[in-house]
C-alpha cells in the first residue's frame, strides 16, 4: 500500500511537480493522505499544504455549509500539484438549533463524507472536528478503502453532547448522551493513531475507558505562515474608518457557547469615548442576536461585520489594538478557541473571557499575552478592557509576548514532522 521513497522520486510520479527543495533529500514515506477537518479551518489547511510539499499527494476535505471561519480554502498558484481541496456539501443549510435536523443533517454529511473519502482511497486518514455519527461512517468508509483511520481529538464530543442534552431534555438526554459515550470510546479504540490536543485530555481519554498507547499530544497552532505581522494601518482598517479609532475586535464564530453580552457591555462602557470602535466579525446564532439587538437599541459604536476571507485576515487582525476572545462557563474545559491561537499570530494583546480550567486560559497564561477574566464576570471584563486602554507600553510588551510565542510554537515543518511519524505509525498499526 505504501512505499518508502524520497520526496524527489515521490515528486516526480506522473502528473506531480517537483516539491519543496528542503525535503529533496530527506526519506520519508510518501502516502495518499485524507486531511478531513470538518470546520475547515486555518491551521488544518496549513498542515495540508505542508504535507503536500513535502511529497504526499494531500487532499483536504471540509463541509461546505458550516458557517464558522475557513482558512485558504482555494488553491493558489504556488500550491504543489498534490494538494487538492474537496469540500462536501448536503445540499442544504444545517440546523445547530433543532437536534432532529441536525442529527439528520450529520448521518448524510458521515455517508457523502465517507463516500468522497473511500473514493480517493488514501493509505491514511485523519479526521477532527466532526460529529460522531459522521466520523463513524468516516472510518467505516477508509476501512473499505484499506486507510488507517487517525482520530483528531479536537474536543470530547460525547462529553459536551450529554451535557447540553441533560439540559435540554432531562430524563432522554441522559439516555442519548450514554449512547454517544459509547460511541466515542468504539471510535477511539478502533482508530489507528489518536491526536490529543493536550496531555489533559489523556484523563478524558481514561474516562471512556481507552488506553493512551495509541495517542500522540500534539497541540493546535495559529496559521502563521499564513499570518504575517501587518501595520496597524492597512488598508481592510481604511476601508472600514478604523485607521484612527481605537478597536477592541473580536473575530469568528458567535454561537451559544459565546456570550454576546460582554460585547454589548464592552460597547455601552465607550459609548462616552468617540475615539473607541467595538468591531465584531462574526457568524451565528449569537452574532445574529446581537446584530438584531443592535438593529432595535442603536449602539453607534458598535461595528458589526460578516467573516472575512483569509486573504485579508491578517489585515483584519492588525487592525485590532485589543483582540476578543469569549467562551461560556458550560464550554467545557476542553475547548480551545482557534481563534486565540490566531490571535497569538496577530502580535496584539487578547482579552479573554472563559471559565478558569479551560486551555485558552492556559495557552494565554504560557504566552503571557493578555488578560483571562473568568466567564460570566462582566463587571470584570468591562474593567480589564478599559486598563488595557490606558496602558499603552503594556499592551505593546503584551502584543510582543504574543507573537513570540507563535513563533516559537507554530513552526509548521516541526509539527508535520510529528504527523509523519504519527501516519507511519497508523499505517503500520492498520
Amino acid at each position: 500500500m505504501v512505499q518508502i521513497s524520497t520526496v524527489e522520486s515521490a515528486a516526480t510520479r506522473a502528473g506531480a511537480t517537483i516539491v519543496d527543495a528542503r525535503y529533496m533529500q530527506r526519506p520519508i514515506r510518501s502516502q495518499r493522505i485524507a486531511v478531513h477537518d470538518y470546520c475547515g479551518h486555518p491551521f488544518q489547511f496549513e498542515l495540508s499544504r505542508e504535507l503536500a510539499r513535502r511529497g504526499h499527494d494531500v487532499r483536504h476535505f471540509f463541509f461546505a455549509e458550516d458557517a464558522g471561519p475557513k482558512g485558504a480554502t482555494q488553491r493558489s498558484p504556488d500550491d504543489p500539484d498534490s494538494f487538492s481541496v474537496e469540500p462536501i456539501s448536503i445540499g442544504r443549510a444545517y440546523s445547530k438549533s433543532n437536534l432532529i435536523q441536525r442529527r439528520q443533517a450529520d448521518l448524510l454529511y458521515g455517508r457523502l463524507a465517507g463516500a468522497k473519502i473511500e473514493s480517493f482511497s488514501p493509505d491514511v486518514t485523519i479526521s477532527g472536528n466532526t460529529p460522531l455519527e459522521a466520523q463513524a461512517s468516516i472510518l467505516r468508509s477508509a476501512r473499505r478503502a484499506d486507510s488507517a483511520f487517525v482520530f483528531w481529538m479536537q474536543d470530547f464530543y460525547s462529553l459536551a453532547a450529554a451535557h447540553i442534552l441533560r439540559r435540554k431534555v432531562p430524563v432522554l438526554g441522559h439516555m442519548v448522551g450514554a449512547y454517544y459515550k459509547h460511541l466515542e470510546a468504539s471510535l477511539l479504540r478502533r482508530s489507528d493513531g489518536i491526536v490529543l490536543i493536550s496531555d489533559d485530555f489523556k484523563q478524558a481519554l481514561h474516562s471512556l475507558s481507552v488506553a493512551d498507547d495509541k495517542s500522540e499530544v500534539i497541540p493546535n497552532w495559529g496559521a502563521l505562515d499564513q499570518l504575517p505581522m501587518r501595520s496597524r494601518n492597512n488598508r481592510w482598517a481604511r476601508e472600514h474608518g478604523l485607521e484612527d479609532k481605537f478597536v477592541f475586535l473580536y473575530s469568528g464564530t458567535l454561537a451559544l457557547k459565546h456570550n454576546p453580552d460582554l460585547l454589548w457591555a464592552l460597547a455601552k462602557s465607550f459609548e462616552h469615548d468617540p475615539d473607541v470602535a467595538i468591531v465584531v466579525v462574526g457568524a451565528g446564532v449569537s452574532y445574529d442576536a446581537l446584530k438584531a439587538r443592535a438593529k432595535a437599541e442603536g449602539q453607534s459604536n458598535l461595528v458589526l461585520l460578516p467573516l472575512q476571507p483569509m486573504e485579508v485576515f491578517a489585515d483584519v487582525l492588525a487592525s485590532a489594538d485589543i483582540l476578543v476572545a469569549l467562551l461560556e462557563s458550560d464550554a467545557g474545559p476542553f475547548s480551545v478557541p482557534s481563534k486565540v491561537l490566531n490571535y497569538l499570530c496577530a502580535g496584539r494583546p487578547i482579552l479573554l473571557s472563559a471559565p478558569t480550567d479551560n486551555l485558552s486560559v492556559k495557552v494565554l497564561g504560557r504566552a503571557a499575552a493578555g488578560e483571562c477574566v473568568p466567564a460570566g464576570h462582566r463587571d470584570a471584563f468591562v474593567a480589564a478592557a478599559q486598563c488595557l486602554r490606558d496602558a499603552p507600553e503594556k499592551r505593546v510588551k503584551l502584543g510582543e509576548a504574543a507573537r513570540a510565542y507563535a513563533e516559537g510554537s507554530f513552526d509548521i515543518s516541526a509539527i508535520a514532522d510529528r504527523f509523519e511519524s504519527l501516519f507511519e505509525s497508523a499505517v503500520a498499526r492498520a
